[in-house]
């Protein structure tokens, strides 16, 4: 399967919305919110980004951290929680937690980079995107690389992957390049440069870009918030960016005629 094969990577460039858009002012401190994704769709934005954990009980929640410690105003691993506790906490103080349903219906023309960010996540994301007949409207990867294994094992090709971190993480590195093609993800999701050993390798080259298109994969670069850099990663020839600064990359897209986006949906 080639990136082509899948409706999520119709649009010429894809700009997806960081948790959201972290960095947008009125999404500040409320990321990975039903405010936070609401904003980004009304900018204009299709493609938002998010990372899935599942509470003891088995519910999906959109949320990056694996603990509630960082954003919210309670304490506690989600794993060890359940639906009821995590539902009490808040985001900013405002804002609940989300499942992914709830995204998933409160923004129904949006497509969403999915990231399983635990292993008892895997599947009630399979179970949640059925339900939904959402198959076609995600991109799921994680940096757990039998995590991703077994969700390609149960939701089938139909639903379009990243390729693992084990084939980016040393993409620059010509020994994994078989690897690297050979992976069933069509999308490479990952960041400029590496840190090795304390050492910046740099990952993103023109050599990586041509292979992956070669092979009829798309490359999406995260997270990228300078304007300047923008501008150098499409003059390279990335195929997206994932940002926290989404009204920056909007700005970008547009001097480029690559903004793409369709209007506002109603939430």
């Amino acid at each position: 399967m080639h990136a082509s094969d899948y409706a999520y990577f119709e649009q010429p460039f894809t700009a997806l919305a960081h948790r959201g858009g972290a960095g947008l002012s009125a999404n500040r401190g409320r990321e990975n919110t039903l405010h936070a994704f609401g904003n980004a769709i009304a900018l204009g934005y299709t493609h938002l980004e998010t990372d899935v954990h599942a509470t003891r009980d088995g519910h999906l929640l959109a949320f990056h951290d694996s603990l509630l410690d960082r954003v919210t105003d309670s304490t506690g691993a989600i794993a060890a929680c359940s639906f009821q506790e995590v539902r009490a906490a808040r985001i900013g103080g405002m804002d609940h937690i989300p499942t992914l349903d709830e995204v998933l219906e409160s923004f129904p023309s949006a497509r969403i980079n999915i990231d399983i960010k635990a292993a008892d996540a895997v599947e009630p994301l399979v179970e949640c995107l059925r339900a939904h007949r959402a198959e076609d409207r995600v991109c799921v990867g994680s940096f757990g690389q039998e995590r991703l294994r077994r969700f390609r094992r149960l939701a089938g090709p139909q639903v379009p992957t990243a390729v693992g971190p084990a084939g980016v993480a040393w993409t620059a590195r010509v020994p994994v390049l078989p690897r690297l093609l050979a992976s069933p993800g069509v999308a490479l999701q990952m960041p400029v440069e590496h840190t090795v050993s304390g050492r910046r390798i740099r990952l993103l080259t023109p050599w990586l870009l041509d292979a992956a298109h070669r092979r009829g994969k798309v490359v999406h670069v995260w997270t990228v918030d300078d304007a300047a850099q923008m501008h150098e990663l499409i003059d390279l020839g990335v195929d997206g960016i994932v940002s926290d600064a989404i009204d920056v990359l909007k700005q970008v897209l547009q001097e480029r005629g690559l903004w793409h986006q369709t209007p506002p949906e109603a939430p």
